[in-house]
């Protein structure tokens, strides 16, 4: 019998993989990071529909808002060429495929060698946005600036590098 939630859920979840596959095979980089950001809205759906609304929050706002947004700025600044593609780039389509057979063939020894009858489910662990906040704030401080620092040097390299080359000697 299937519910609302799982035909949701397997909408949702075809949707993903639909613009991810597209993302990942797309030629333009301005549409391969906007498909990357419908990947992004559906994963924040996802946990939206699993019961975590604070990670779909975090989802929307953190992957598909400001990392997609300095992705974008970054492809657009550093004018990719499609044109130049050579023809050893079917190798790279092989490793992937490869990759992928790879990850379903476990997928799949995985199901087969489980047990379904197994009663033992999994705890829900469940925590307040602000308990969650005071963890990672306390905790971790340290890697949060870390990373924010990283991303400002990124973009400062990127900005650079969108000057172009007389630009940058005529300062």
């Amino acid at each position: 019998m299937i519910t609302i939630y799982g035909s949701i859920f397997h909408a949702i979840a075809i949707i993903i993989i639909i613009s991810t596959v597209l993302a990942v095979t797309q030629k333009n980089m301005v549409y391969a990071v906007l498909y990357l950001v419908v990947s992004f809205l559906g994963s924040g759906l996802l946990f939206f529909l699993l019961g975590a609304p604070l990670l779909a929050a975090f989802e929307v706002m953190i992957y598909a808002g400001a990392i997609m947004v300095l992705f974008l700025f970054i492809v657009m600044m550093l004018k990719f060429d499609t044109e130049t593609r050579g023809k050893g780039q079917y190798r790279y389509y092989l490793a992937a495929l490869g990759t992928c057979g790879i990850y379903l063939f476990i997928c799949a020894v995985s199901v087969y060698f489980s047990d379904p009858e197994a009663t033992v489910g999994m705890q829900a662990a469940m925590a307040s946005p602000a308990n969650f906040g005071r963890f990672l704030f306390q905790r971790h401080w340290l890697s949060i600036e870390i990373v924010s620092i990283l991303l400002l040097v990124a973009l400062i390299g990127v900005l650079q590098l969108g000057l172009g080359p007389a630009r940058r000697k005529s300062q």
